[in-house]
């Protein structure tokens, strides 16, 4: 036996939310999760493009399209319904100019979530350890 517990069994949710952002709302974001008090987060500097497309650029009286965008991927664990609510709307508030290019947020359902220094699985894994 593996000692893996499937998650939905246990009647636990977990929940991988990723938001795409501008560069210039890393803070914004991240302080708005910070009072939110998610205990965790992943921030990566990604590129890419959407309905924005880039822009194009004269560089040496050349023009170059710039299609691919640098953002801000944020990463964040939740362990219920009710806190992807919470984050979702943390986020959007904190990333929204109105403007083409605010970003995305997605979710997916986690099936197993392990704690590599305790061992700890599912939800258990997700929360702040004792010596956090």
């Amino acid at each position: 036996m593996s000692g893996r517990t499937d998650a939905r069994k246990c009647g636990e949710n977990m929940i991988k939310i990723e938001a795409i952002v501008r560069e210039e709302k890393l803070e914004d974001v991240k302080e708005a999760l910070q009072k939110l008090k998610v205990q965790g987060m992943t921030v990566s500097q990604v590129m890419g493009c959407g309905t924005q497309l880039g822009y194009t650029e004269n560089i040496r009286g050349s023009k170059f399209a710039v299609n691919m965008l640098p953002k801000i991927k944020f990463e964040v664990f939740v362990s219920s319904p009710e806190w992807e609510e919470k984050t979702i709307a943390a986020i959007t508030e904190a990333a929204r100019t109105g403007n083409v290019g605010d970003g995305k947020i997605i979710t997916y359902e986690i099936r197993e979530a392990v704690r590599i220094r305790t061992g700890e699985r599912g939800v258990d894994a997700l929360k702040p350890g004792a010596d956090q």
